[in-house]
């Protein structure tokens, strides 16, 4: 069967062309609101300026995970990043703090709750980027213009633009939430994932014209791009391998003989916790140069910027390690090796030369270890490419794109999604799109 009957297939099912169609509308919305700009801006002195501004920093990379919304101060410039910035401080809390532990083992009425302290922490963390956020655009300019007009810079202005983009931020995780619970996909993946997509037509442009100028060398921007590709064509495959541990279950136990055993296989997988480690340790990482982008004027914080500035070491290696921590992380909680030990113990399964329970269980954790660090390093490597790919002369957003953190998040997300539309075929006795096998979905 042809991938294009496969395709067809999904509207002969009504509830996931209902799924499909819901994701999809708003997701436009989404890209709508990356359009609205906020009351009182000059939106003619501010294409301008930012016309005029490099996207070669983390601000134009925050910018394409907002998908432009940042450069056209839009109500959705913050993007989705206070929400998962929000998700990592909590699920850090479930890690130590008791109080959250205890909310994170009571099933679904825990699950709400720390879903409710999400939301109350990302209108915490959205506020004062917001105030950020509206301090920079007070300070562009263009021939003496500034963005914001002179007259209506005040606090109530303040004020107003800081509850549009709050509220947006807030609207945005709204969508999110529905796109998870009613429509198919990671929402909040989504998201980002359409909005990183948004900036492809911009950074082939802004590269087009750069070569038009005579600033690029076309050949060494392929043979150099073409490189990356391999690299991260081969950190895909690495990291979509897996680990099988053989366990054996017993049909009939007389005595200590096992009769009519069944061995079966604990997939580990070499990167458990996909694209998340990445889109956590990026949201993390805007937070410093939201906090310097308060002191505009500040001599002492701009060179501490520079720092944490996007083509800079010290921000590659900050973020490198960053990524690997969040991978064994989010690792840790989405795979238990006790919950699967002792899972295994009372079902009467058991790894052939280790002794079910409190072994078991140290013998998966140690293997899941293992695995995961050649995974977490690939993926950090990949992510931090375009920092010295940028410094070889390829632009800054050209090289983001298509040489680290936004093109794996686009696989994966990508593979996520196609993975449950794939279930969904499945169960109605349908031919997916990965029947040959060859293309796994990755969980999210």
């Amino acid at each position: 069967m042809s991938k294009l009957e496969s395709f067809r297939n999904i509207f002969k099912i009504h509830d996931l062309r209902q799924r499909i169609l819901y994701t999809l509308g708003l997701l436009f919305i989404v890209r709508v609101g990356s359009h609205i700009t906020l009351p009182g801006i000059d939106s003619t002195v501010l294409a301008n300026a930012m016309a005029n501004r490099s996207t070669d920093n983390l601000m134009g990379l925050y910018d394409m995970f907002a998908g432009g919304a940042f450069s056209n101060a839009a109500i959705f410039a913050l993007g989705i990043m206070p929400y998962i910035s929000a998700s990592i401080i909590i699920q850090l809390l479930g890690a130590i703090v008791p109080y959250f532990q205890k909310l994170q083992r009571e099933g679904e009425e825990g699950r709400k709750k720390i879903t409710q302290l999400t939301r109350y922490g990302t209108v915490l963390i959205s506020a004062p980027q917001a105030f950020g956020t509206i301090s920079v655009l007070k300070s562009y300019t263009f021939q003496g213009m500034p963005v914001v007009p002179l007259e209506i810079q005040g606090f109530w202005f303040t004020l107003t633009a800081v509850l549009f983009l709050v509220t947006g931020t807030v609207f945005m995780m709204w969508m999110g939430e529905q796109i998870t619970d009613k429509g198919i996909g990671n929402g909040i993946s989504l998201i980002i994932f359409i909005n990183i997509i948004n900036r492809l037509p911009f950074a082939i442009l802004d590269e087009i014209r750069l070569l038009q100028m005579g600033d690029r060398n076309f050949i060494i921007e392929i043979i150099i791009l073409v490189l990356m590709a391999f690299i991260i064509a081969g950190v895909v495959l690495v990291t979509q391998g897996t680990r099988r541990i053989p366990v054996q279950y017993a049909k009939r136990v007389i005595g200590r003989k096992v009769y009519g055993g069944v061995t079966q296989y604990i997939p580990l997988r070499v990167n458990t916790a996909g694209v998340m480690p990445i889109i956590f340790a990026q949201a993390i990482m805007f937070i410093p140069s939201t906090i310097l982008s308060f002191f505009p004027e500040n001599e002492f914080m701009q060179t501490l910027a520079g720092f944490f500035s996007y083509n800079s070491y010290t921000y590659a290696g900050i973020y490198a390690i960053m990524i690997i921590f969040f991978t064994y992380f989010y690792t840790a909680i989405a795979f238990n090796p006790q919950d699967v030990a002792e899972n295994m113990k009372k079902q009467g399964g058991f790894i052939p030369g280790i002794r079910p329970g409190k072994q078991t269980s140290e013998f998966i954790d140690n293997i899941l270890t293992k695995i995961t660090l050649p995974g977490s390093i690939f993926l950090a490597i990949v992510a931090i490419l375009p920092t010295f790919i940028s410094k070889m002369g390829v632009s800054g957003s050209f090289a983001s794109f298509f040489g680290g953190t936004s093109l794996l998040i686009i696989v994966g997300v990508a593979l996520d999604t196609l993975q449950q539309i794939e279930s969904h075929l499945t169960m109605r006795h349908y031919d997916g799109f990965m029947k040959s096998g060859k293309l796994k979905g990755r969980r999210s």
